[in-house]
């Protein structure tokens, strides 16, 4: 379902038609006649508490967003079902039952979503998958390129297995929910790096992605193969490398292996500081969720140059084809950019990071 993602730069979001690159366009999109006027309700259904990031800056910025793009007029419907697909899909009919006037979805079981997704279209209101691709008539996607997260992962932890790294290496692979598409794209970009290259000697589908589950499934994959025997840990998000971490320290390993992650948390890039976590994948989260703002609200007030300008990339999932979508590069964060990833972006202050367990590794690395 891999396409090639666009480039767009979040500074160039309000896209004009130059930018657009849409040729025989009279207007900048505002011209045409809207379905909504300023007055929008955008229903907004994350999908878990674990990850904070979802409250601490999705909903916020997509909040702000729309805000913006509205003249204060619109306003976000909020919901989160805290890994609970049940709890999603009541949440999803509440806001059909609302009459908000478009969804996006970050779909805790994207399968199990799709009855209640297409609900929501014969009821008249779009959907636009958020973050993850979930299944049913879906209008619109946006999230991060997700292979190439997994690439990335798997490509920094063979340069820090160093020049020596071969089959003789056996990593643990702790991968993500098998009920959320974007682990399975994860995997499949990590794996595309390492087979070949390094043995896996041990892999778990982590459920819900808790840390606790990672925790538990890394003690059995060290009494599985040794303590002593794990030369890196690949592992899908900050969260489950916390868990990962806690087995191992609990197992009696002093000196860790590298391990990856991904989401750049406060907890994951305070571990990269310190030296327990290797790297972390940074996903400017301002892009994805003004863009998934921008596209909400263009979708429902008839702007279709702008929402075209938004989805130039297409994907595809199990029910439906050719889904107009944005991809948005990621990075690796590691202890020599994390000053001009997080920091720079704002997501981070160096206060934030350096408290004082943390100050002497952030001064050997100068964030101070």
């Amino acid at each position: 379902m891999r396409r090639i993602a666009i480039s767009v730069a979040a500074s160039t979001m309000t896209l004009s038609l130059a930018g657009c690159g849409v040729l025989n366009a009279t207007g900048d999109g505002a011209s045409a006649s809207p379905s909504k006027g300023d007055d929008v309700t955008v229903g907004l259904l994350l999908p878990e508490k674990t990850n904070t990031r979802y409250d601490r800056f999705d909903y916020p910025i997509i909040k702000s967003q729309v805000a913006d793009l509205t003249k204060k007029h619109g306003k976000v419907e909020y919901a989160n079902a805290d890994a609970d697909a049940s709890r999603q899909a009541e949440q999803l009919q509440k806001m059909i039952d609302d009459k908000v006037d478009v969804i996006l979805l970050d779909a805790v079981d994207s399968h199990a979503i799709a009855d209640a997704v297409k609900k929501a279209k014969d009821a008249g209101i779009p959907v636009i998958a958020y973050d993850r691709l979930a299944e049913g008539p879906i209008d619109a996607y946006v999230s991060f390129d997700n292979e190439l997260v997994g690439e990335v992962q798997g490509r920094t932890l063979l340069e820090a297995l160093g020049s020596n790294a071969d089959t003789s290496n056996k990593i643990v692979m702790m991968n993500g929910s098998p009920t959320d598409p974007n682990a399975k794209q994860f995997k499949e970009g990590a794996l595309s790096e390492l087979n070949g290259k390094v043995t896996i000697a041990a892999s778990y589908d982590t459920t819900d992605w808790k840390p606790e589950n990672a925790e538990a499934n890394m003690a059995k994959a060290i009494a599985q193969i040794g303590k002593n025997n794990i030369a890196g840990v690949y592992s899908a998000n900050d969260d489950m490398a916390g868990g990962v971490i806690k087995a191992l320290k609990a197992a009696g390993v002093t000196t860790l292996p590298p391990i990856t992650g991904q989401d750049a948390s406060l907890e994951g890039v305070q571990r990269v500081v310190a030296g327990e976590q290797y790297m972390s994948v940074y996903k400017a989260y301002p892009d994805e969720a003004q863009a998934a703002a921008q596209m909400a609200v263009a979708r429902i007030q008839g702007k279709d140059i702008q929402f075209d300008a938004l989805t130039q990339d297409k994907v595809d999932s199990p029910t439906t084809k050719s889904i107009p979508a944005k991809l948005i590069q990621p990075t690796a964060l590691t202890k020599g950019n994390i000053k001009a990833t997080v920091i720079a972006d704002g997501i981070y202050t160096v206060g934030d990071i350096c408290t004082a367990k943390y100050k002497i590794a952030c001064a050997a690395i100068g964030l101070k």
